[in-house]
């Protein structure tokens, strides 16, 4: 029985790998709508997976570079797609022209920074309870949330034919992925007492209250915009945070 438990994690984390190389098919063929619903069931796998290990105890060596793989498929190959497509649109490129065609392949760079930040992670300490740039479902999530809501939303469809929007979009999000900005994490750990539990983690439930709430206030746009306020807010805490301390040393 304990061995089979062991196998369940590392499957749920293939689920993961085979929703992000649909999401890549489907959007290559212009279902980005089947695409970005294959990544948000990828992501439900993500969690499920960590979910599972912590539940079952069941961790592996295998299982951590399983996922590190599977979500350098999910959340940084299928995401690059997802704007190559758009821009791809956008820029009417085709084989011939060649300018627009290299054009096109800049939000690849959002997959090589996502093998760059996969790769710090596993390797980095530092970020067991919180992390240290943006993490990759994270990106993905905004990025596919945005692409899902401009295909409801005219604003938001406009905003996705502005070629330097999504040029851009690609190189901060790639900033964000490798840089040293703490982010918030909202895996939560039994504390002490009650007490403990809500003054360790006060932002965390009060952005999961915004989070429940944002649907009525942003409807389909509601995943962007919390994720969004989330880089909002960890930003904000890192410039903050060493002010505070230098005022503490005067």
């Amino acid at each position: 029985m304990k061995a089979i438990t062991q196998h369940i994690p590392n499957t749920i984390t293939c689920l993961n790998l085979f929703s992000g190389c649909l999401a890549i098919t489907f959007a290559f063929r212009g279902y980005l709508d089947v695409a970005v619903y294959c990544i948000f069931a990828a992501a439900i796998f993500d969690f499920l997976d960590g979910f599972t290990a912590r539940l079952l105890k069941a961790y592996s060596p295998l299982g951590l570079q399983l996922d590190s793989l599977a979500d350098m498929v999910t959340f940084g190959v299928a995401p690059s797609v997802l704007l190559h497509v758009l821009l791809y649109r956008n820029l009417g490129a085709s084989m011939e022209d060649l300018s627009l065609l290299v054009v096109s392949f800049i939000p690849f760079i959002l997959a090589v920074f996502s093998g760059l930040r996969l790769a710090k992670f596993n390797i980095d300490t530092r970020q067991t309870d919180s992390f240290i740039g943006m993490p990759t479902p994270a990106s993905t999530l905004l990025i596919a949330s945005t692409v899902l809501a401009g295909l409801y939303n005219e604003p938001i469809a406009r905003l996705l034919t502005n070629n330097w929007l999504i040029i851009i979009s690609a190189i901060v999000l790639s900033f964000l992925l490798v840089s040293e900005i703490p982010m918030f994490s909202l895996k939560f750990k039994k504390q002490e007492s009650s007490a403990a539990f809500f003054k360790k983690y006060s932002l965390q439930l009060v952005f999961l209250v915004v989070c429940i709430a944002s649907p009525i206030i942003f409807g389909l746009f509601f995943i962007a915009a919390m994720i969004l306020l989330y880089i909002l807010i960890s930003i904000v805490l890192w410039l903050v945070k060493p002010k505070k301390s230098m005022a503490a040393n005067r």
